[in-house]
């Protein structure tokens, strides 16, 4: 995960609620939250920039930050012994990392940028710590994120693709 830079800039979420709003992929995120809401989750979430070509998380790293994408495209592959396999590609508006963020197992899956992508990180200890702050903010982003999951899970092809 070095390979991704913080950002420095003052927290702005309306690229990512644009992304989410306009986001028309069968998996993407539905807007769980008001604006009012948002701001609020923008406290602890941690802005990123990841050039192309580089990887956010590797397939068995016991991470479980939930990303949530505004701009740009993260191809997701799975590596066995015989083959590299593209499981999907994910884009704005959707998460990335649902799976291990739900079921604290290893990520089953590499994530990497495919196109210079802008994420904004959500790790556990921060949605612990809205949780117990605001519940009925974690609990629309848990629902929204849950939503993801169940749809990549209810899909056949994608299935493997909840990392």
């Amino acid at each position: 995960m070095n390979a991704i830079t913080p950002l420095a800039s003052k927290i702005d979420l309306s690229g990512l609620l644009t992304a989410i709003t306009q986001a028309d992929a069968d998996d993407s995120l539905n807007n769980p939250l008001t604006p009012a809401q948002w701001d609020t989750v923008s406290a602890y979430l941690q802005p990123y920039a990841l050039p192309a070509g580089h990887v956010l998380f590797s397939q068995g790293a016991s991470d479980r930050t939930l990303y949530l994408v505004e701009s740009g495209n993260l191809s997701v592959h799975y590596q066995d012994e015989k083959e590299r396999l593209r499981l999907a590609i994910v884009g704005p508006g959707s998460v990335v990392g649902e799976g291990a963020f739900f079921s604290m197992r290893p990520r089953s899956a590499t994530v990497q940028a495919s196109a210079p992508t802008k994420l904004w990180g959500l790790t556990a200890l921060r949605f612990t710590e809205l949780s117990n702050r605001q519940p009925a903010i974690a609990l629309g982003l848990a629902m929204a994120a849950g939503a993801v999951l169940a749809k990549r899970l209810g899909n056949r092809r994608r299935r493997v693709a909840a990392t």
